[in-house]
């Protein structure tokens, strides 16, 4: 007689979301596993702790280390993390899905965008949104426009609303919601406000107050400059239109801001429309893609790019490319933002 023993297998594990939810916010923090933990409100060493467990049961080495210090992602690393996010992403989706059904007017709706679109643009968005879904949390981070696109990319936030930079990103699909242009802001009795039509020579002439470099339409304006080979001295520089008048008001030069931001009506400065100097910049509202979108987020796209049909928008949502997409809004009018504005006006959003 024979007996045969077979030695015992070893049951596999099941992956944890958790350990993936770990293993993404430690590359996004560029390997600082003490970065990653405070995003994410744990321990360091909890981190530690899962992803190793993780590299244990895939029976690889996600990251190489110098002791305890991660120092570089593996070839073995490179190769799962192509698939973890798509898993994030899939698994958000199945929670907002189930919320869409037990809970469709309950939820939160998380914005990123800059300075100048969440202070002239989303207030009267938001507030007709709020009438609406009183119910959804509204919650607004502010940032450079890179970073906002980030956060959208890495699906930390449902939309992101800006400028120029949101094409950058592969990962987002994107809705033009209006054009803009820009002004000139100068004290009374500025040169500048005694010439007619003003010209680019006319406008190099004078220090020049503006944004900083990768915010609101800031590269369209150098370009503009650099085509007319002007090269006008920029002496002051900063994020937020409010602070670019208060130096205006100074002296320092002569100010060049967004439309957005001049709706001084008792105003001790001068706005000059620049709009025959410059081309047209487009706000978008972008998404990552494949991301599931409810009920009151397409409602919220709608009130945004009012424009469109909402069929339009689900169809953009849906669209697998960038040519998909340019054909649904090829025969789209995108508004001015004194368009938009007039719109919301006529709700009586805004007064």
């Amino acid at each position: 007689m024979y007996t045969l023993i077979f030695p015992a297998s070893k049951t596999p594990k099941l992956l944890k979301l958790q350990q993936l939810r770990f293993l993404d916010a430690v590359v996004r923090n560029n390997l600082n596993v003490s970065a990653a933990a405070t995003e994410l409100y744990t321990s360091q060493p909890g981190i530690s702790h899962q992803i190793k467990l993780l590299e244990d049961e895939l029976d690889i080495q996600i990251f190489e280390r110098s002791g305890k210090k991660l120092t570089a992602i593996s070839p073995a690393g490179h190769a799962i993390l192509e698939h973890v996010a798509d898993l994030l992403n899939s698994a958000k989706n199945i929670k907002q899905s189930a919320r869409d059904f037990s809970k469709s007017n309950r939820g939160s709706l998380t914005i990123a965008t800059t300075h100048t679109q969440a202070q002239f643009i989303l207030p009267p968005i938001l507030q007709q949104f709020s009438r609406k879904y009183p119910h959804i949390e509204l919650r607004v981070h502010q940032g450079n426009p890179k970073s906002m696109c980030k956060l959208a990319a890495n699906n930390q936030v449902d939309f992101v609303i800006a400028s120029e930079v949101i094409d950058e990103r592969d990962e987002l699909v994107t809705i033009p919601a209006y054009r803009w242009n820009r002004f000139i802001v100068v004290p009374p009795n500025h040169e500048l406000t005694l010439i007619n039509s003003i010209t680019l020579h006319d406008l190099a002439r004078f220090p020049i107050l503006t944004y900083m470099l990768g915010l609101t339409g800031r590269s369209q304006l150098d370009k503009t400059f650099q085509r007319a080979k002007l090269q006008p001295r920029v002496a002051f520089t900063a994020t937020d239109s409010d602070v670019i008048k208060t130096y205006v008001r100074l002296g320092m030069g002569a100010g060049i801001v967004a439309e957005m931001a001049c709706r001084d009506e008792n105003s001790d400065l001068v706005y000059i429309d620049a709009s025959h100097l410059f081309p047209d910049s487009v706000i978008k509202i972008g998404f990552r893609h494949s991301r599931h979108i409810s009920a009151y987020q397409f409602e919220f796209l709608h009130m945004v790019a009012p424009y469109l049909e909402m069929e339009t928008i689900r169809q953009i949502a849906g669209s697998r490319t960038l040519q998909d997409r340019e054909k649904l809004l090829e025969q789209a009018e995108i508004p001015s933002f004194r368009d938009m504005r007039n719109a919301l006006s006529e709700l009586k959003v805004v007064g």
